[in-house]
């Protein structure tokens, strides 16, 4: 048996948000079938990398990049 599922995906280039991009470079995200996590490839000067993440995983790196030292 085959399953073909169709996923929600989202693509952009890298040139608007990074200075070291080049013109070519990209990152696309695809939403896991199950709806339970990420997909990410990012096409940069470094080659593929590829890696995925949970919603948890996602929301724990979006503490630690926006977590701020107080004062």
């Amino acid at each position: 048996m085959i399953d073909v599922y169709q996923r929600a995906s989202r693509f952009t280039e890298l040139k608007p948000y990074c200075a070291h991009a080049r013109d070519d470079d990209y990152m696309e995200v695809t939403e896991w079938h199950n709806g339970e996590g990420y997909d990410v490839l990012i096409n940069g000067q470094g080659g593929d990398q590829r890696f995925s993440l949970t919603h948890g995983q996602l929301e724990c790196l979006t503490v630690l990049l926006n977590y701020r030292e107080k004062e």
